[in-house]
C-alpha cells in the first residue's frame, strides 16, 4: 500500500519552525502514519541541530519519492535559501527569512499541485518579516490560496472531537457584530456543511453558536439571534443542510467536545479561540479548507524570543502533522 506523503514547511528560519519541525518528524508515531518530507534548508537545520544537541539524521532528497526512511534519517528537500548562516538574525524580523519562508511554502505547493504530495502541515512565518522581503502576503491562507488558484479558504480549528468554523477571525468585537447578516452566515454555515462533505461527512450535524449570553433569551440581552441568526439557521434548513441553532456559547463547543454536533460555527476569533485552546492550547491545529490540498498548521507564532533555544513545544506541530496525515487521504476538494 503506498504510503500518503505530506509536505511540511521549515517556516521562518529565525523562529522556532525549524526546531519543532525536526522534533516532530522525529516522532516515530509520525512514521507509523505516513512519510514528511521537510522542505527548507539544510544549513540550518544541522545548525539548530548542533546547537541543540538533536541526535537525528539528516539526508538530503531531490525527490519525493525518495523520502522513505527512518525517524533517525529525516529526508530534507534543500532549497538553499540560506546559503550563509551569518546573515540570517536568529530570533529577528528579517528580509532573508521571510523570502526563505514564501520559497518554501512555494515549493510545497508546487508538490501538492503535481501529486507529489497530498497535503501541507506548516510551522509558523512572520508577517513582519514577509513585509521585510517585500512580498504582498500578509498570511499563510491568503498565500497558499493565490499559489494554488483557489478562490477562497476556510480556517477551521479542530482539537479532539471539536471542529470550529470561524465565521469571521481578524475582525474587531465590535467590527464583528456591526457586520453580521444574515447572507453572511447563511454562507457560513453552507461553507461548514461543505468541509465536513470535503472529508466524508456529508450528513454531519452543524451548530451556530449563539452571540448574546444564553442567545438573547428571548430578547433579553439583545436581538441579534431573532433578527439574523435564528432566520439564517431556518434559510440553511431550507437548503437540507442539517443545522441547529443558535446554541448558547457557553453550552455549544462543549456539546462539540462530546460529538453531539461535527462542527461549530464561530461567530467570530475569540469566542472559537478561547473554547479550542482552553481545552488544550497545543493540540489545538488550524486546518484550511478550499484549498486543492488540505493545509494543516500550528496555531502559534514564529516566537523569536525563544527561537533556536530547545525550549519550544513541538506538541501542536505533531498534532498538525497528524491531523493531515488522517485528512489528506480522504480530503475532496470543493
Amino acid at each position: 500500500m503506498k504510503r500518503t506523503v505530506i509536505a511540511v514547511t521549515m517556516g521562518d528560519p529565525a523562529g522556532v519552525g525549524p526546531e519543532i519541525a525536526l522534533a516532530s518528524i522525529a516522532d516515530p508515531e509520525i512514521w507509523e502514519r505516513g512519510t514528511p518530507l521537510l522542505v527548507g534548508d539544510m544549513s540550518v537545520l544541522e545548525a539548530v541541530r548542533e546547537t541543540l544537541g538533536m541526535k537525528m539524521e539528516l539526508r538530503r532528497v531531490d525527490d519525493p519519492a525518495d523520502a522513505e526512511g527512518l525517524p533517525e534519517s529525516l529526508p530534507v528537500l534543500d532549497l538553499k535559501m540560506v546559503p550563509d548562516l551569518s546573515a540570517l538574525p536568529v530570533g529577528k524580523v528579517s528580509a532573508l527569512g521571510g523570502k526563505a519562508s514564501v520559497a518554501y511554502i512555494r515549493k510545497c505547493v508546487d508538490l501538492c499541485m503535481s501529486g507529489q504530495a497530498a497535503g501541507i502541515a506548516t510551522t509558523p512565518i512572520n508577517k513582519e518579516s514577509l513585509k521585510a522581503a517585500k512580498v504582498h502576503y500578509i498570511g499563510h491562507t491568503e498565500m497558499l490560496a493565490e499559489m494554488s488558484g483557489a478562490p477562497k479558504s476556510y480556517t477551521m480549528f479542530i482539537v479532539d472531537k471539536l471542529r470550529i468554523l470561524f465565521h469571521s477571525r481578524h475582525l474587531s468585537l465590535r467590527r464583528a457584530i456591526e457586520t453580521l447578516n444574515t447572507d453572511d452566515v447563511v454562507h457560513s454555515i453552507e461553507t461548514a456543511a461543505k468541509c465536513l462533505d470535503s472529508i466524508g461527512l456529508s450528513s454531519g450535524t452543524i451548530a451556530l453558536a449563539g452571540l448574546n449570553p444564553h442567545s438573547s433569551d428571548g430578547g433579553l440581552f439583545g436581538d441579534e439571534e431573532a433578527r439574523v441568526l435564528t432566520p439564517a439557521v431556518e434559510e440553511a434548513k431550507k437548503r437540507g443542510i442539517n443545522v441547529v441553532g443558535p446554541v448558547p456559547a457557553d453550552s455549544v463547543f462543549y456539546f462539540g467536545l462530546q460529538g453531539r454536533y461535527d462542527v461549530v460555527v464561530s461567530l467570530y476569533h475569540d469566542q472559537g479561540h478561547i473554547a479550542s485552546k482552553t481545552y488544550d492550547f497545543y493540540r489545538t491545529v488550524s486546518v484550511t479548507f478550499g484549498l486543492p490540498f488540505i493545509r494543516t498548521s500550528v496555531d502559534h507564532g514564529t516566537a523569536f524570543d525563544i527561537a533556536w533555544k530547545g525550549i519550544a513545544n513541538p506538541v501542536s506541530m505533531k498534532e498538525a502533522m497528524l491531523a493531515c496525515f488522517d485528512i489528506a487521504p480522504r480530503y475532496r476538494p470543493f
